[in-house]
């Protein structure tokens, strides 16, 4: 693959960092409107900080695929930001296990979490090992790990609004 394959997704990018930049905007808002709750629950503020990175993972992925650079410099950014971000989801779904298990929430809530956070990350892992050996198909995996971001990172801006008012 080259850079000017590359060239291809440029609209692809620029939406995802557009609309990454957009959503991490409205989970701030979401966090200062509910601090005070949020702070409340162990695992709440691992998960608004969870939601944040998730949303830089696809802002920094699709500015560093708007930069012109080889395609294997562009694979070993995408793979460090991957697993910065799954550090953090490792981290946070410790902390919502634990925080699960001491308020006595339903254990089906824990899973849900836990698998749909760790899945987040996978699509960018497999991505960027694909690109980093030549397989231009790796991009189809980093969108797909977008959109599901995109999806979860809704579902935590609802439960940091709505849900942690109930």
């Amino acid at each position: 693959m080259t850079a000017d394959q590359l060239k291809d997704w440029a609209n692809f990018f620029i939406a995802a960092a557009s609309a990454s930049a957009a959503l991490a905007g409205l989970v701030m808002v979401a966090i200062s409107v509910n601090i005070k709750k949020i702070i409340n629950y162990r695992h709440l503020p691992a998960r608004a900080g969870a939601a944040v990175a998730m949303l830089m993972l696809i802002l920094v992925t699709s500015m560093a695929s708007l930069m012109n650079q080889p395609v294997w410099s562009l694979a070993c950014e995408i793979l460090s930001f991957a697993l910065w971000a799954w550090t953090i989801e490792i981290w946070t779904a410790r902390q919502v296990i634990l925080g699960h298990a001491e308020s006595k929430r339903p254990h089906y809530e824990t899973v849900r979490f836990v698998v749909l956070s760790q899945l987040q990350v996978f699509p960018y892992l497999v991505g960027g090992l694909m690109l980093l050996t030549g397989h231009y198909d790796g991009l189809y995996f980093i969108a797909g790990g977008t959109m599901l971001v995109f999806a979860c990172s809704v579902m935590e801006s609802w439960v940091l609004l709505v849900e942690i008012l109930r």
